[in-house]
């Protein structure tokens, strides 16, 4: 009998073939074009909302439901980089497969009916790797890095024809009936082009140039580029773009970045964007004559491998994105931002024919833009939006303390601090940026598979025998050279012209002697000897006769580090590690990793001795690594049984575990360990590290008002920056997956759990001063008119898919007190408020409820307004082969 798990991939492979089968073009052939206000999409004027989804960092198979979810969110574009050293990680052997089938991510786009914006690049910084560059450009003669220099721009202009040429091979371009409309050249270049001076104005010229060339069919941008070519878009990128305006008068207002919440360093706080501000920002771009605004990120994901920049960038990408790392709804960011969304696209067929907005000024920080439809655009097919309003406007309040009362037309309007009112119709508020009535979904990572017993039991479905095996096994990594590979050099090579990154270690060894007149010296003297490196970065570990005597961490950071030598000769082993590549920045080809300067020893008898001209022997890597010990497939290495001994460091650890049931996705909990790398059935779930954040700095209450920036409403303040790390389930099998850890720092294996990842938790707070829902101002039912007097607000609740809410923990309509988790009833109370809730959503996936008297059958304190609040548990459902938790 197939397992519920067999049958979801039978579905899985069944409806990817049956795509690729029907699915001859994506749209029928169009083509994209621009004028001052917006992209023009098939002959007409759009406002587009993107969602920025970088395809390496998920699994293929994360994909469709990742678009699917931009595209339920209201998305109308996916935006992605494309990563050159993913797909060109040797010189001339490129790779497009498995989480880098860039091909196949935007056809899935295409067969979502969504659009693409590939940003070619090929600089991509996202915090990645390098910046997205391959290590091998920087041993390619006579290059310097984005600059007018001829070896760049040749190994450049290959790549991006390259991707180019593959798209049109594919069919893939707009006018070839694909979904890509837009492609971005370089990025970000703006801020660093003076360094190159005359060189950078050049190369910018020769960019454009090049990637016109190319014959895409289709408009290129370049993003915080002011000097961008008159034939290339130049676009934004911040937290706020509304005052933005590009650098020609005949080119449209885009925002390819807004930065919804912000990345995270080892030992950093965990930023957090409230989505009243991110609201308040997308809102006021449009407001203000945006026409294309992308969230960055959308949905973040995780930096698998070795992949995250930095320095000391970690591994979770989550990035407080509306989509989460492990690809669940982030509540009620995504919700929120959705209704927005729907709010925008009533007022599109204003917005589009005008050619600028009618400004008012309604008070001191109190602004109005009104869009007046001229119906007599060419072009323009009302019908094609399902509404038929002529005249929509923004109102926006930004005071970031006090909410204004502001008359608009002759009609009075209410609005909140730093918020923005939407209005369709010039009169009807159908949606205000502060005013969240999208619920709130509490995230859980479960407990679920304990690795601490001594003895673990798997079955080999192959041949149907039961195996056990001892939970833990260990194996030392040898300290300095352990193969023919090493090398010898007189002198201090740099870190990555000598690993190539092909591994973040690389370890120097020499040898020290100490004399018995050096013993008698410190004797006498009461010194001791210091190991002295002018310069380091990432990590230094610095061991002397095996034993590990100093560590240190940090960027380009002077070293003085006391040293125990015995009489005799002393083996000095330095361990250089990376911990992610420079990402941003001029001259990145320059800056390189490891040790740099003078390495000295100091306070002998007869001076400093000088290292830096010394032999050292150089050996690349891990011997782990080298022998892949963290696949199946190897059956080479000398595992022995872990006892529970004191911590150890530099220390290989092996265990097998059975996957969780059901389809949430599956979590590490690695909160036991100290630092490493992990991987599970082969696959590099990447670097782990428990540095803790800063105790201070966050923030017990978060105000939405005012301008943001990425220490604003941070958390985690006093804990680990992160210990779950994302096993995504297409990695895992059934049984008998293998989990590999090297660990650094000495942890301790047997504290490591399996987890499950789910949203357990749903709340929602709406009032009757909240808004009907927006789908319901478009629907066929109201022939495109505004509004209708009996539309009421209401509650939607919803648990995640084959989900259902299975109790209802709290349930007021009338005054509660408190947020989610937190609720309390007030002293206005309707008694039938969880017999109403029970019958609308227990056993259901999701359900909404009015927010009305009628609704709870009676008014429960007359001339108040009322709210309803509710707290409910979701758990799997028990249909479709799912058992209840």
């Amino acid at each position: 009998m197939l397992t519920c798990r067999a049958l979801l991939r039978l579905l899985s492979m069944y409806l990817t073939l049956h795509l690729v089968v029907i699915a001859a073009e994506f749209f029928k052939p169009f083509n994209v074009s621009y004028d001052h206000r917006a992209l023009i999409i098939d002959g007409k004027r759009r406002m587009l909302i993107s969602a920025g989804i970088h395809y390496p960092r998920a699994t293929p198979e994360m994909w469709p439901d990742l678009i699917a979810k931009s595209k339920e969110g209201g998305a109308d574009v996916i935006q992605t980089y494309v990563f050159w050293n993913g797909h060109e990680p040797v010189r001339g052997q490129f790779n497009f497969e498995g989480r880098y089938d860039l091909v196949k991510f935007v056809k899935l786009a295409g067969y979502a009916g969504l659009y693409l914006h590939l940003r070619i690049g090929p600089y991509v910084c996202a915090e990645w790797n390098f910046g997205g560059f391959p290590v091998w450009l920087r041993d390619v003669p006579g290059i310097e890095f984005r600059t007018d220099n001829a070896p760049f721009k040749e190994e450049m202009r290959h790549f991006v024809k390259k991707v180019v040429d593959l798209m049109r091979e594919e069919m893939l371009f707009s006018w070839q009936g694909g979904p890509i409309i837009m492609l971005q050249i370089e990025n970000e270049y703006g801020n660093i082009e003076r360094s190159y001076g005359k060189g950078g104005k050049k190369y910018v010229k020769w960019a454009a140039k090049m990637a016109l060339s190319l014959g895409a069919g289709v408009p290129w941008v370049m993003c915080k580029q002011p000097d961008a070519p008159d034939n290339i878009i130049d676009a934004c990128n911040g937290y706020y773009c509304d005052g933005f305006k590009p650098n020609s008068h005949h080119k449209p207002t885009l925002w390819t970045e807004n930065w919804d919440g912000w990345y995270t360093e080892w030992g950093g706080k965990l930023p957090h964007r409230p989505v009243e501000d991110l609201a308040f920002a997308v809102a006021r771009f449009f407001q203000r004559g945006g026409s294309f605004q992308n969230y960055y990120m959308y949905f973040g994901g995780t930096n698998f491998g070795r992949t995250s920049g930095g320095p000391f960038y970690i591994t979770s990408y989550d990035y407080d994105a509306p989509i989460d790392e492990y690809g669940l709804l982030s509540e009620p960011k995504w919700g929120h931002l959705k209704d927005l969304h729907a709010a925008i696209k009533l007022c599109e067929p204003a917005l589009v024919a005008s050619e600028s907005p009618e400004y008012i000024k309604l008070g001191p920080k109190q602004e109005a833009h009104m869009y007046r439809l001229n119906t007599g655009r060419e072009g323009l097919n009302l019908s094609q939006y399902g509404l038929q309003t002529r005249c929509s406007a923004f109102i926006a309040n930004i005071d970031e303390q006090k909410a204004a009362s502001v008359t608009f037309l002759g009609q009075t309007y209410d609005i909140p601090a730093w918020s923005v009112s939407i209005l369709p119709d010039c009169k009807s508020t159908v949606f205000n940026t502060a005013k969240v009535g999208a619920q709130t979904s509490v995230k859980m990572k479960e407990y679920h598979l304990p690795l601490i017993s001594k003895i673990s039991t798997f079955q080999d479905f192959r041949s149907g025998i039961s195996h056990t095996s001892n939970s833990w096994m260990t194996l030392k990594e040898p300290i300095g050279i352990w193969s023919e590979n090493s090398f010898n050099f007189h002198g201090i090579l740099e870190h990555l012209n000598v690993t190539k990154d092909q591994s973040d270690y690389l370890w120097y060894i020499t040898r020290i002697h100490v004399s018995d007149d050096d013993i008698s010296f410190w004797e006498e003297k009461k010194v001791h000897p210091e190991l002295t490196v002018a310069s380091v970065r990432d990590i230094l570990r610095v061991f002397i006769n095996g034993r590990l005597t100093g560590s240190m961490t940090g960027h380009w950071v002077k070293v003085v580090q006391p040293v125990q030598l015995a009489r005799g000769y002393n083996d000095l082993v330095l361990l250089s590690q990376t911990v992610g590549l420079q990402n941003d920045g001029a001259f990145m080809e320059k800056d390189g990793a490891g040790l740099r300067g003078k390495i000295k020893l100091t306070g002998f008898r007869d001076g400093d001795i000088d290292l830096s001209k010394s032999l050292w022997t150089y050996q690349v890597g891990l011997q782990g690594e080298f022998f892949k010990i963290y696949t199946k497939e190897n059956n080479t290495a000398r595992w022995t049984a872990l006892t529970h001994d004191s911590p150890s460091t530099y220390t290989w650890y092996k265990t097998y575990f059975d996957a969780p049931d059901g389809t949430d996705p599956v979590a590490l909990d690695l909160g036991s360990m100290g630092k490493g790398q992990a991987w599970v059935n082969g696959h590099h779930i990447g670097r782990y590290w428990t540095l803790v954040a800063p105790k201070v700095g966050c923030q017990e209450h978060c105000d939405y008002c005012g301008a943001y920036n990425s220490d604003k409403c941070a958390t985690n303040c006093g804990n680990p920056t992160q210990t779950w790390y994302h096993v995504p389930r297409s990695w895992l099998e059934a049984s008998n997956n293998l989990l590999v850890i090297f660990e650094e720092t000495g942890g301790n294996p047997f504290g490591i759990s399996v987890k499950l990842h789910s949203t357990k938790i749903i709340c929602a707070q709406v009032s009757e001063s909240h808004y009907p829902p927006l789908w319901k101002w478009s629907h066929p039912d109201f022939h495109g008119k505004l509004p209708v007097n009996n539309m009421k607000p209401e509650m939607f609740l919803q648990c995640q898919k084959r989900h259902i809410i299975a109790s209802i923990r709290f349930a007021s309509y009338g005054s509660p007190q408190g947020s989610c988790q937190k609720f309390t009833r007030g002293d206005c109370h309707a008694p039938s408020s969880l017999s109403v809730i029970l019958e609308a959503c227990l056993g259901k996936r999701s359900c909404s409820i009015k927010i009305s008297n009628a609704a709870f059958g009676v008014d429960p304190c007359q001339g108040v307004n009322k709210t309803l609040a509710v707290e409910a548990r979701c758990m799997l459902s028990s249909n479709n082969g799912f058992s209840l938790l």
